[in-house]
């Protein structure tokens, strides 16, 4: 991707159907030019809370403690996980995934390896107890977690022969094709399918005028 994508203010892209396909389309290219949501600590806290990865509370608290410059470089370490898991589904959608790829997945279980999620029961829309999965937020770094999880989701629960990236010109955007007849093509038929169509309509038009 291009390293010269700059934050922006626009909303994230949660075209994906999957949150971890999400977190690879944090950075794209758009009619204005490639674009990145994580370029920087801010922007790596608003791309979270439009995810809903972590509670509103916890990230207020999270953004609200940490030293100066210390969300940039957990916004670095992202860019750089965002970047290798590119590579790995990349280089594996359209097939399935063996067992032999285990390995390849070092990184994300490591990342994984750090977490400090604990069980607990708490009560349910306020009238029923439940039991909930929490975690301990103890340093920006814990902001990694949450997008690790997500990846795994994508490895173990994605079917990567319908992963599949956007046929749009252009178009940087990956997506998991969860339609019936596993034929979707563009990460948005208002977007990248109209100009498609547009493109072909155009191009039928000057070859009836020849």
């Amino acid at each position: 991707m291009d390293s010269t994508a700059m934050p922006v203010n626009m909303p994230a892209y949660f075209i994906a159907d999957a949150l971890g396909l999400d977190f690879l389309n944090a950075i794209a290219t758009t009619t204005d030019g490639p674009v990145d949501w994580i370029g920087d600590g801010k922007g790596l806290v608003d791309w979270l809370r439009q995810a809903a990865l972590v509670p509103e509370p916890e990230l207020d608290a999270i953004a609200g403690r940490a030293m100066p410059g210390e969300l940039d470089r957990v916004a670095d370490q992202a860019r750089d996980l965002r970047e290798w898991f590119r590579g790995f589904v990349t280089s594996h959608m359209g097939k399935p995934l063996t067992a032999g790829m285990l390995q390849d997945l070092a990184p994300l279980n490591r990342l994984l390896e750090r977490d400090e999620a604990f069980s607990r029961i708490t009560l349910h829309d306020g009238n029923h107890l439940a039991l909930e999965t929490a975690r301990r937020w103890r340093s920006p770094e814990g902001l990694l977690l949450p997008i690790g999880e997500a990846m795994a989701r994508v490895v173990v629960e994605e079917d990567f022969t319908q992963v599949k990236a956007c046929q749009g010109s252009g178009c940087t955007l990956l997506f998991a094709d969860h339609t019936r007849s596993r034929s979707r093509r563009w990460c948005s038929m208002s977007v990248c399918g109209n100009r498609s169509k547009v493109s072909s309509h155009r191009s039928r038009r000057k070859a009836a005028e020849v």
